[in-house]
């Protein structure tokens, strides 16, 4: 399986805005783009030529490096939501934000997106019951998922349930942190999902 084993924090410089890939670190002051602001390697402090070519591409390569999607997987994504009624790039956010891994993230059980995935794939999570160690496992309305019980004692979720509420929730998660329970009540729309992108661009990129 194709995984990214490089330093998270030269992705955050080479996009010059943090995507939060690290969790408590990019709050802090040991945050590398607060230091260095500016792209990795020996020519990132260099000026390049802002094409319309080169913001598109770097519209989509902040976008996968949010959700932690590889680019065979993310075009597949946008694949899918090409086909779906309605706004394409609006669809292709829409698609990303009920991966199961982030809805942990968002309802405050991991740190990160990250953490989360690997939550998943060590099989702590139950959705309607059943296990389901597939990050990329697409959540659906009045899903319940829940931390497995034997898990409830790991320190991580210990951590979560004493930590939530610092974190805000959106509106289509309900989060019960006295049973570690989260119950999806629909589909998020534009409007509620932050992710700070201009989806439009990756759907220029991709239409060409």
């Amino acid at each position: 399986m194709a995984r990214y084993f490089g330093a998270d924090c030269k992705r955050c410089r080479r996009e010059k805005v943090k995507l939060f890939l690290k969790g408590s670190k990019c709050d802090g002051p040991k945050c590398p783009i607060e230091s260095r602001p500016y792209p990795p390697g020996q020519h990132g402090r260099g000026r390049s030529k802002e094409s319309e070519y080169l913001l598109q591409m770097r519209e989509k390569q902040k976008c996968a490096r949010i959700y932690g999607v590889l680019e065979k997987q993310f075009r597949n994504y946008y694949t899918e939501a090409s086909r779906l009624t309605g706004k394409t790039g609006e669809n292709l956010l829409v698609l990303l934000e009920t991966r199961l891994d982030n809805v942990i993230y968002r309802a405050g059980f991991a740190k990160s997106r990250d953490m989360a995935r690997q939550i998943v794939r060590h099989g702590h999570i139950l959705v309607n019951g059943r296990k389901v160690d597939i990050p990329s496992y697409r959540v659906s309305q009045y899903d319940l998922i829940d931390v497995r019980g034997k898990s409830q004692d790991l320190t991580p979720f210990i951590v979560a349930s004493a930590e939530f509420g610092e974190k805000s929730v959106p509106a289509w998660l309900e989060v019960v942190p006295s049973q570690m329970r989260i119950i999806v009540h629909g589909v998020p729309t534009r409007a509620v999902i932050d992710t700070q992108v201009q989806e439009q661009l990756i759907v220029e990129l991709y239409s060409k």
